[in-house]
C-alpha cells in the first residue's frame, strides 16, 4: 500500500462482519477513494478473499493494505464470548489497528454489543468517562439536515453526571461532524417543564445549564419526543435504552410510512399514474429519508474513534459510514473530545467541593 504521499487519514475497515459481505464493503471502500485522495485503509479479513475483489476496483490497491483474519464474529455471538475467544477475529483486529496508532479510526458493520465491549476494553475510556455513549445522526428540519441523539443503546442507565458527559460529548460530535460552532442541547424529558422527570434528569439539568456558558453551547432545557427531528435543538441527550427505543422505532415508522406510500401509488391505475407525475418530487422525499445518507452511529468516550455502520448497509452506505470517519479523524475530534469531557469533569468537582460561601463568589 502506497502511503507516503500525499499523506493520508487510514482508516481501519471490518470487511466480513455486514449481511452483504465483504464485496459490498470494498465497494463502499472503492467510492470513497474516488472522492477522497486523502484516504487510506487497513482492511481486515479473509486475505484471499478480499484481494480478488480490491483488485476488480482500480487504484484501490494503492491505497488498501489488507490484513488476514481468520475468524468472523457473527450477529449471533455473545459479547462476552467474543472478548474472550476473539483475539483471531476481523472486529479484533479492525480495533487494534487504531489501538496501535497504525489507523486514525475504526469501521465496522458487524455486531454491536461486540464492537462496544471490544472497543472499550482493547481502546479503554477517556479519562473521566464513566460510561460511554453511542450517538446517531437523527433526520431534522435543521439546516444541514440531522440532529444528533446519544446514547442509542450503549448502556441502558445513566445517572446525571453521565447525562452531562453525554451532553459536552454530543456538543464536540455537533461541532467536528456537523460544522456546529454552538449546538444547542435539549435533554429529552417527559414534558418541558421543569418540576417533570426523573430525579437524576432534574439534577442534570441543573449540571448542563451550569457548565453551558463555559462549554460554549445553548442549553434549552428540557425536549420531549416530538423535538427529536425538530428544528429546535442539535444535539439530544438521553439514556441508552430511552435512545434506542426511540432509534428503533423512528425506523420502524419510516419504514411504515414507505410502505403506506408505495402500497396507495400501487393501488389503482389513477394512482400509479399519480406516482409518475409526482415522481421528482417521490425521489426527493426518497433521498432526504435515505437511511444509507446517515449511516454511522460513533462510540464516544473512548482513547480511539470508533465509527459502526448499520450491518445491512451497502457500498453507498458504507461510503458514508467512511465519509464520516474521515471527517471526525480529519478534525481531531478525539482529542478535543477528551478535553472536553476533562474540561466539565473538573468543572463539576470544583462544584461539588466549594463551600456556598465559595460557589457565591465563582
Amino acid at each position: 500500500m502506497t502511503m507516503d504521499a500525499p499523506k493520508r487519514t487510514i482508516v481501519s475497515v471490518d470487511a466480513m462482519g455486514g449481511d452483504h459481505g465483504p464485496a459490498a464493503v470494498v465497494a463502499g471502500l472503492a467510492l470513497s477513494a474516488d472522492k477522497n485522495p486523502a484516504i487510506g485503509f487497513i482492511l481486515h479479513g479473509n486475505k484471499p478473499e478480499l484481494e480478488k475483489l480490491v483488485a476488480r476496483k482500480p487504484g484501490l490497491s494503492d491505497v488498501c493494505e489488507i490484513r488476514h483474519a481468520d475468524e468472523v464474529v457473527t450477529m449471533e455471538d455473545k459479547p462476552s464470548y467474543v472478548m474472550r475467544n476473539g483475539q483471531n477475529t476481523s472486529m479484533w483486529s479492525t480495533i487494534d489497528a487504531v489501538r496501535n496508532h497504525e489507523a486514525d479510526v475504526a469501521v465496522s458493520c458487524g455486531n454491536t454489543g461486540a464492537l462496544m465491549l471490544l472497543s472499550m476494553v482493547r481502546l479503554r475510556k477517556l479519562p473521566g468517562v464513566n460510561r460511554p455513549a453511542i450517538a446517531c445522526l437523527w433526520p431534522s428540519r435543521n439546516p444541514g439536515g440531522f440532529n444528533v441523539m446519544l446514547d442509542v443503546g450503549a448502556d441502558v442507565r445513566a445517572d446525571d453526571t453521565d447525562l452531562l458527559q453525554y451532553a459536552m460529548m454530543g456538543a464536540s460530535y455537533a461541532r467536528n461532524g456537523l460544522g456546529l460552532a454552538r449546538p444547542r442541547i435539549g435533554l429529552l424529558n417527559v414534558g418541558t417543564e421543569e418540576h417533570k422527570g426523573r430525579a437524576e434528569l432534574k439534577s442534570a439539568h441543573e449540571l448542563i445549564g451550569n457548565a453551558a456558558e463555559r462549554a460554549n453551547i445553548d442549553f434549552v432545557g428540557f425536549v420531549e419526543g416530538v423535538d427529536i427531528p425538530s428544528d429546535r435543538v442539535d444535539v439530544i441527550v438521553t439514556d441508552g435504552f430511552t435512545g434506542n427505543v426511540a432509534l428503533k422505532t423512528g425506523e420502524g415508522t419510516a419504514s411504515l410510512i414507505s410502505g403506506f406510500l408505495r402500497d396507495a401509488f400501487n393501488a389503482t391505475p389513477l394512482s400509479k399514474i399519480a406516482a409518475l407525475l409526482s415522481m421528482t418530487s417521490l425521489k426527493r422525499l426518497q433521498k432526504r429519508m435515505d437511511p444509507r445518507r446517515n449511516n454511522g452511529g460513533v462510540f464516544l468516550g473512548l482513547n480511539g474513534t470508533v465509527v459502526k455502520s448499520h450491518g445491512s448497509a451497502d457500498a453507498t452506505g458504507m461510503s458514508a459510514a467512511i465519509k464520516l470517519a474521515f471527517t471526525l479523524a480529519e478534525s481531531g475530534f478525539n482529542q478535543k473530545l477528551a478535553a472536553r469531557v476533562a474540561s466539565a469533569d473538573a468543572k463539576r468537582q470544583d462544584a461539588a467541593t466549594e463551600s456556598p460561601q465559595e460557589e457565591q463568589q465563582a
